[in-house]
């Protein structure tokens, strides 16, 4: 196909097109359409996704060599602690549900817009304030945070460092999460078009509202134990602190509760995407639609019910240890399905090697990589060994970059054509994927390696036996990085002066494919009547 288009074939603006009465920035940042404070979120994490990446290659370079290098010890604790706040609550959790949630959900709805479309734009509020106020914490008081994003006691109460500002700044995220999935919620069950029955539901619509009733039912926890250790700080009351009678152990059960499901607000958005790309180019219809759309809610209910198998070196009673480790085999039952599922789609489909389904593939190797790896760790005599040590950061890692990380990808690069209205260059994409899977692998796989030898998470040096590993490590960020460089700048390219791209290049049969490219700005110019089910598709033609 054409990879350039002159000015006279660019496509409708639709919603992109500047708001009456208002101009430039003003008519972003006041909007309440949604899929303008969808792309407001998308910009933001784009760019504060850059900024953790930029930390991860520091660290890298660091730990490239033994020794005291590039940067000092106490530098290097701020950088991996900003590093994982930065990834795990301004990134990965609001990625996939506050970015292609909010410019999706309703589109696949067929509605006009989310339920409460000025309590989205709050929540996008909220959202840029905490980011602010992370930053705030970085630059103020007597230095960045160093305690790592997990906040752990007694260390958060005691080190001098700008813990309070920075855990204030989660307290906010939590409360954007909070509102984004009640506005989902209500969305979901007030919302859908005539016709739009629960088993007609696309699974992304499953997965983000399985996903919006854990920000709903866990995130307020999460903003508890901030509270808690802000009070500690501050009041000094001695809930924690073990030298004033506190307990550092309730501390990890309040922060898991919430910080366990939270993986699954990473993952389970990411699943739903996947879903929706394979039967697209495999061309059929997804294979047991029920079971993923049942699976999505088991993974979010028993999914909150295994916070402590990150706590078997803690101390916890034998009967405890085999129910949390139990539990944790049970929660890899549903995600199993969704990938056998996937696969089954994918048998004797007419497959269409685009870069979306490049993607996606990878985040069926890379997360079955991870969520077996993870079967390791919740099996408590394993886990006593690997605990704290880089197999840990190799799983983590697998499941949410290789996992969540390429399932954004993959939406970025399926829904482009159909937010913006242009196409990018096809080949440039499948070669940033090949890129970008090399560096992850010669990035994170030498981790598992290292992890069972025994090199602890999070120490800025090592002894000489891993030097090896870790320079293979360092390398792998390199290409990685080269990677992502190549992808956004196809992306762009693509943004400035793709082809014009058509209502439906893929040939999908969801109802946001049925509008122009871009969408206009109340969606749809009559409400849709919807009379099949989101994967019956037409017969296969040529799409340009």
């Amino acid at each position: 196909m054409t990879e350039a288009a002159s000015p006279q074939d660019s496509p409708a603006r639709g919603f992109l097109t500047p708001e009456p009465g208002r101009g430039g920035l003003a008519s972003w940042i006041f909007s309440t359409d949604h899929k303008r404070i969808g792309l407001l979120y998308l910009t933001c994490i784009m760019t504060l996704f850059a900024v953790g990446v930029c930390l991860g290659l520091l660290m890298r370079l660091k730990l490239m060599t033994p020794g005291n290098t590039i940067i000092a010890p106490q530098t290097y604790n701020a950088a991996f602690t900003l590093h994982g706040v930065i990834m795990i609550f301004l990134v990965v959790i609001p990625s996939i549900p506050a970015s292609f949630g909010n410019i999706l959900l309703p589109l696949q709805l067929g509605a006009s817009d989310v339920s409460f479309p000025r309590l989205n734009l709050f929540s996008w509020w909220l959202y840029v304030t905490g980011a602010l106020v992370a930053l705030v914490s970085i630059f103020t008081g007597s230095g960045a945070p160093d305690t790592g994003w997990t906040f752990y006691v007694p260390f958060s109460e005691r080190t001098t460092t700008n813990v309070s500002v920075a855990v204030l700044a989660v307290l906010i995220l939590g409360f954007s999460s909070i509102l984004t999935g009640l506005n989902f919620i209500t969305t979901i069950h007030q919302q859908r078009a005539p016709g739009m029955s629960w088993r007609r539901l696309p699974l992304l619509v499953w997965s983000l509202y399985a996903t919006a009733w854990i920000q709903v039912l866990a995130t307020p926890i999460l903003g508890i134990t901030t509270l808690l250790i802000f009070s500690e700080r501050v009041l000094h009351l001695g809930l924690f602190d073990p030298s004033r009678g506190g307990d550092p152990l309730l501390y990890q059960h309040l922060f898991w509760i919430y910080s366990h499901p939270a993986v699954y607000i990473m993952i389970l958005p990411a699943m739903g995407v996947i879903s929706e790309i394979i039967p697209v180019f495999a061309h059929k219809k997804i294979f047991g639609y029920k079971m993923i759309a049942f699976s999505s809610l088991a993974i979010a209910f028993f999914g909150s019910l295994v916070w402590a198998h990150h706590m078997f070196t803690s101390g916890m009673s034998d009967v405890a240890v085999l129910v949390f480790s139990f539990l944790t085999f049970i929660v890899a039952v549903p995600s199993a399905i969704k990938v056998f599922n996937w696969l089954s789609t994918l048998y004797k489909g007419s497959i269409s090697l685009e870069p979306p389904l490049l993607y996606s593939l990878g985040f069926i190797l890379m997360f079955s990589i991870g969520g077996l790896s993870g079967l390791v760790q919740g099996a408590a005599g394993a886990d006593i060994h690997v605990h704290d040590t880089y197999f840990v950061v190799a799983h983590f890692h697998y499941v949410i970059f290789g996992g969540t990380g390429l399932g954004m990808f993959a939406a970025m690069h399926f829904w482009f054509p159909k937010i913006f209205g242009r196409m990018y260059h096809r080949g440039r994409a499948a070669w940033a994927f090949g890129i970008i899977m090399v560096g992850m692998n010669t990035l994170y796989f030498p981790m598992f390696v290292m992890g069972l030898e025994g090199m602890p998470r999070r120490y800025y040096d090592y002894l000489p036996q891993f030097a090896h590993a870790q320079f293979i490590s360092t390398v792998g960020s390199w290409v990685l990085a080269l990677g992502l460089l190549l992808m956004f700048h196809n992306l762009y390219a693509g943004l400035r002066r793709g082809a014009p791209a058509g209502p439906n290049p893929w040939g999908a049969a969801t109802l946001e494919w049925s509008v122009a490219s871009p969408p206009p700005k109340e969606n749809f110019p009559e409400p849709p009547v919807v009379s099949k089910g989101p994967y019956d598709f037409a017969p296969r033609e040529h799409h340009v």
